[in-house]
């Protein structure tokens, strides 16, 4: 929102006003909320599974295998101390390496979408490259959440049966 603008919903009352100056698209490129009419069909962001299991560069590969299958998942996203994407811990890293630090076992810079994507050319590019996963991180590269395809299908259909109606 313009400065203007602040100032003038400041006057009409409102307390809490905030001039973002990166604008619209980092607004959505962070995962916030949105309205209107594109608010319609979800995003990427919308539909990512968050609790997704975390460790840091440090950690051992072995008390990470622990905590993940604990949590029922087969996947552990690695974080610097700044909690920024730095890898991805899954398959046979969790199972052949436990003495290995994260850092040492990881998949180097997975890749990322921010949580503004779009689903329908998404799921598109998924499908046609047969990813069934993807991470979703933020503007400042903190993670948002995995995006699964098939949780990405659904809502694609539920909206387009919204839609319909």
């Amino acid at each position: 929102m313009s400065p203007r603008a602040a100032w003038r919903l400041e006057r009409l009352g409102f307390r809490e006003v905030y001039d973002f100056v990166p604008g619209k698209m980092a607004w959505l490129a962070m995962g916030w909320p949105r309205e209107g009419t594109a608010a319609r069909v979800p995003n990427a962001g919308e539909v990512a599974r968050r609790g997704t299991p975390t460790c840091v560069l440090e950690d051992l590969v072995g008390d990470v295998r622990d905590t993940v299958l604990a949590v029922g998942r087969h996947v552990c996203i690695v974080v610097n101390d700044a909690g920024i994407v730095e890898g991805r811990l899954r398959g046979s890293a969790l199972e052949e390496t436990p003495e290995a630090t994260a850092e040492e076992a990881m998949e180097i810079g997975p890749t990322t979408i921010r949580p503004s994507e779009p689903l329908e050319p998404l799921v598109e590019r998924m499908q046609q490259r047969g990813v069934r996963t993807i991470v979703v991180s933020d503007l400042k590269g903190h993670l948002v959440g995995i995006l699964y395809r098939e949780d990405a299908e659904r809502a694609l259909e539920a909206a387009r049966e919204h839609d319909g109606s």
